[in-house]
């Protein structure tokens, strides 16, 4: 969705595809059911999260990892980021997935239960900070012995779609 794209590079400016987040998610589709925008009155897109299938290590356990997380910057601090974030929270919840992972600020992300207390054993790859590392177990011990890289999984973008 080009309006989505769109507002990424305007809340987050054109490095974040050289995160190490963006690097885990291209080329892949986000998980089924785990991709959600908020529209203003007018239906402009206004803010959006999504959910990506990865792994957890060498043949690990399953997770999803949240990102990118972002609000059209004129309407920061509205409640909007807070609302996408305990929708999509509630949602993989509800379709059954076991934790979810991303890479962001503690002092936001703790206040929906993240926390880096379960992700010393994993690392992203490419260049990260460790402490911005967090994870939430949706389902108590989705995380137990979980360690190694966080490897991208689930569907894979088909060329076409590039096109669109």
């Amino acid at each position: 969705m080009l309006a989505r794209e769109a507002l990424l590079d305007r809340a987050m400016g054109p490095k974040r595809r050289k995160k190490s987040s963006e690097k885990v998610r291209r080329g892949r589709r986000p998980s089924e059911g785990l991709a959600f925008v908020a529209r203003d009155p007018s239906g402009a897109v206004v803010g959006t999260v999504r959910l990506w299938d990865v792994t957890l290590g060498e043949n690990g356990p399953a997770a999803l990892l949240l990102g990118p997380l972002a609000v059209e910057p004129g309407l920061k601090s509205g409640g909007i980021g807070s609302a996408l974030m305990r929708h999509a929270v509630a949602e993989a919840a509800r379709l059954g997935h076991g934790a979810i992972l991303l890479v962001g600020d503690a002092p936001y992300y703790g206040r929906f239960g993240f926390s880096a207390d379960r992700t010393g054993s994993l690392s992203m790859p490419g260049p990260y900070e460790r402490h911005r590392l967090l994870a939430l177990e949706l389902k108590e011990g989705a995380l137990d012995g979980a360690k190694g890289t966080i490897k991208a999984a689930g569907r894979k973008v088909k060329a076409l779609e590039f096109l669109a």
